[in-house]
């Protein structure tokens, strides 16, 4: 019975973590999609550092609410749909981002490698993805 329960924990172990793995890396696709006139990869290959100040606080964000989906959830089903709703407000939250900073383009300021950009859009990251994972603890 012992070596069963241990078993049955490296298996829950491995289905959500794999599970978590596999939603950053689709948040992370998404938010490329999203932003298709950025080629953030490229800027980053470029040595553009606000490029990587941006997506390097896009996936801390998207991991703080992917953490708080594996804390709170209470089945592999729930982890995955809190974890949806966390890449989805992050995706917003940055696409809204652009639209209220009219007087600039975000775009044009990363591929300019405006670093005081990319600090203002790395902690706008990490702090949705800070409110939307504290929003998770149900």
């Amino acid at each position: 019975m012992e070596g069963r329960i241990e078993v049955n924990l490296y298996i829950n172990f491995a289905a959500y973590l794999g599970l978590a793995l596999l939603l950053l890396a689709i948040g992370i696709i998404l938010f490329i999609y999203s932003t298709p006139k950025l080629k953030e990869f490229n800027l980053i290959a470029e040595k553009n550092g606000t490029a990587a100040l941006s997506l390097g606080g896009k996936i801390i964000g998207l991991a703080l609410v992917l953490g708080a989906a594996l804390e709170y959830s209470v089945s592999l089903i729930d982890m995955a749909i809190w974890g949806a709703i966390g890449i989805i407000a992050q995706i917003i939250v940055f696409l809204l981002a652009e639209i209220v900073t009219i007087r600039f383009s975000i775009h044009k300021a990363i591929e300019e490698d405006n670093r005081a950009v990319g600090i203002m859009l790395f902690s706008l990251s990490i702090a949705i993805g800070w409110i939307v994972a504290k929003s998770l603890s149900y």
